[in-house]
């Protein structure tokens, strides 16, 4: 029993790294043209699980499946809350800084789950809300980064629920 819980560790583990590799390519930064803010790497990975999520959420019939995801957002807020305190951030930051982080989450997600039914400005704003650009416009043009996002959700719904428990994203942008 022990060996299965390390094993499901190590399974999250794997997919948080990988989702955390998506998220730090350097094209969100040099393409796109990103700020590189703790903000926006943290909203890029939001946007990354959210696909992953709601893929899966479809395929959740299993009991294994659903208590990963549960543990796979715990190890994921675990995470980013280690991180803000190796920064230096202290408790009450944290604390404060968590809940809106997880608010954001769940905004993120509640999008995800309609995105391949949003149209072109409704994902423009919807990026423009979520991550800042080094261009000081109103308004930035985020079509790269929106062709990018809707390959990585058509990439995530053709992805096997074991794959994503392997934490097997080799996903490529073209």
């Amino acid at each position: 029993m022990i060996k299965n819980s390390k094993k499901v560790k190590s399974q999250e583990a794997t997919l948080y790294n990988n989702i955390l590799l998506l998220s730090r390519n350097e094209l969100f930064y040099t393409k796109f043209d990103l700020s590189d803010t703790f903000q926006n790497r943290i909203h890029l990975i939001f946007i990354h699980i959210s696909f992953i999520f709601v893929k899966t959420k479809i395929d959740m019939k299993d009991k294994e499946y659903k208590t990963f995801y549960q543990k796979l957002f715990d190890f994921l807020f675990k995470q980013i809350e280690l991180n803000m305190r190796e920064v230096g951030y202290g408790d009450v930051s944290v604390n404060k800084y968590m809940k809106a982080l997880i608010k954001s989450f769940y905004n993120i997600l509640l999008y995800c789950e309609n995105y391949k039914n949003e149209k072109q400005e409704s994902k423009n704003i919807f990026f423009s809300r979520y991550l800042k650009t080094n261009i000081t416009q109103k308004m930035a043009n985020n079509e790269p980064l929106i062709e990018y996002f809707d390959k990585f959700q058509v990439f995530c719904f053709d992805l096997s629920a074991d794959k994503v428990l392997k934490g097997d994203l080799n996903f490529k942008n073209n």
